[in-house]
């Protein structure tokens, strides 16, 4: 190390209390409306029913992982179909991306689970303790019998909704109402009450403790977002060239009436109060800014007051900030090739999905040749092969012809089916079953040959094929 080498700034900081401030406006209104219509989904979804027909769960969203089965609503999903949840994560992070293409964090802002959980444990927050000023006031009193009550209440209240949390989330997995009465009367498995727990613990903390933090030093999505974003973006911006320089209203006034230019900016720090990361929006785009757009209203507030025009902060863009700095009027522009890429992929593969949910089988199957024997040499010089068929019916109960094609005549015969080769199926099942086909002599092939295993529904005429291969033996 050489004597001009030196630290800049600590290496660690310790965390400075955010208390944001109660705000009122059309970004507040559309945080509540999104936190109100997110998690009332969440919490309720389980207990929406969804009629499939007899022995079928009517819960319209379910993970039945005994029967390895995925319901939603009309749709139906086998493990070897976990593709559609391949294109779902697709589709999710082009919507990321376009997001952020046209107006930066808006995830992180207004949809991220973090930002809305966070939002209602504010929200009881001041409703138990107050506004920012008695929250500030209570903690610098701490130990009075009245700052205790309410910090118990509004704990038992954060604890309260974090254990309805984990509980909501363990009904997708088991019918809800059945499993709200196991747990209840302490009949539920042991794993429902220790996911249960791990939940609302996850949830209390992260929600309750951690806030500002998981945004700003545990969530990734802001390093990534940084590097996805360009300057048609938009972003809540401080609009220097109409704030600055600050001054008090009086001292504004008296400047104006001097004929000097004095900004908007009366430097009240409202933008600042009200940001639930304790971020000052005026020093520009930072990590901590979550682009909820609270500032926006906190300061809109304040220029109404004061009578000054609306917009000192709001959404805008790089290449904005540079032309009212060399006096051009804004542009704007939301359709360009990066949304256009985005938006074409999640049209494209949402496509996909959706012609091949409406266009897929409620029936297939599979072949395996036995392995051990590969062929068996009858006595009258013949030569069996046998497979194992496996049905799969994702409909309801039916039967299925099964026929071998290819390989002139062979009889085929199923293990435990004296009469016809018919298999019954039940509904949402499979079966395997055991099929030997046996050929005479007189038509055994010199080489191996290629057979076709078809499956027929007896009554709707539907059908399923596939290919393996018949040994013909020692010749």
């Amino acid at each position: 190390m050489t004597d001009d080498t030196f630290i800049e700034g600590p290496l660690y900081e310790k965390r400075r209390k955010v208390y944001p401030q109660s705000v009122h406006g059309p970004f507040r209104r559309i945080k509540w409306a999104i936190l109100c219509v997110t998690l009332g989904i969440y919490y309720l979804l389980p207990f929406v029913r969804w009629n499939r027909g007899p022995g079928l769960p009517d819960q319209a969203v379910l993970i039945d992982l005994p029967h390895r089965r995925f319901y939603f609503f009309f749709i139906e999903l086998w493990p070897q179909e976990v593709y559609y949840f391949t294109g779902l994560l697709i589709i999710a992070a082009m919507a990321l991306f376009l997001m952020n293409a046209v107006a930066g964090r808006l995830w992180c802002g207004y949809l991220c689970p973090q930002t809305v959980w966070t939002d209602l444990f504010y929200a009881v927050e001041r409703w138990v303790e107050g506004d920012r000023r008695e929250r500030m006031q209570g903690d610098k009193r701490y130990w009075t019998f009245d700052h205790i009550r309410k910090v118990a209440l509004k704990h038992f209240l954060w604890i309260m909704i974090a254990w309805w949390t984990g509980g909501a989330w363990v009904l997708y997995f088991d019918d809800a109402p059945t499993l709200v009465k196991e747990l209840a009367t302490f009949q539920a498995p042991f794993i429902a009450y220790l996911w249960i727990g791990i939940l609302t613990a996850t949830t209390y903390v992260f929600a309750g403790h951690a806030r500002e933090q998981m945004c700003i030093y545990m969530c990734p999505w802001p390093r990534i977002q940084a590097a996805l974003t360009d300057e048609w973006a938009l972003n809540v911006t401080y609009r220097r060239d109409r704030g600055e320089p600050r001054m008090s209203v009086k001292k504004a006034e008296t400047a104006r009436a001097l004929g000097d230019f004095a900004g908007d900016c009366v430097d009240c720090h409202q933008c600042i109060n009200v940001c639930p990361t304790g971020v000052d929006i005026r020093h520009g785009i930072q990590l901590g800014c979550i682009q909820c757009g609270l500032c926006i209203d906190a300061c809109d507030n304040v220029m109404r007051e004061i009578g000054r025009p609306k917009g000192l902060i709001g959404y805008d863009t790089d290449i904005n900030m540079q032309r009212r700095r060399e006096g051009k009027p804004p542009i704007y522009r939301i359709v360009r090739a990066r949304t256009l890429i985005y938006t074409a992929a999640i049209g494209i593969v949402g496509t996909i999905m959706v012609y091949t949910l409406a266009t897929r089988a409620t029936m297939d199957v599979n072949v395996l040749h036995e392995r051990n024997p590969l062929f068996v040499q009858l006595s009258d010089g013949g030569v069996r092969n046998d497979y194992t068929v496996r049905i799969l019916n994702k409909g309801a109960q039916r039967s299925f012809a099964i026929e071998v094609s290819g390989l002139p005549g062979a009889n085929i015969r199923i293990a435990g089916i004296e009469a016809a080769p018919v298999v019954e199926v039940g509904q949402d099942q499979t079966r395997e079953v055991r099929l030997s086909v046996q050929v005479g002599p007189a038509d055994l092939p010199k080489t191996s040959r290629d057979v076709e295993v078809t499956i027929t529904d007896t009554a709707g005429g539907g059908r399923a094929s596939a290919r393996d291969h018949f040994l013909p033996g020692d010749k």
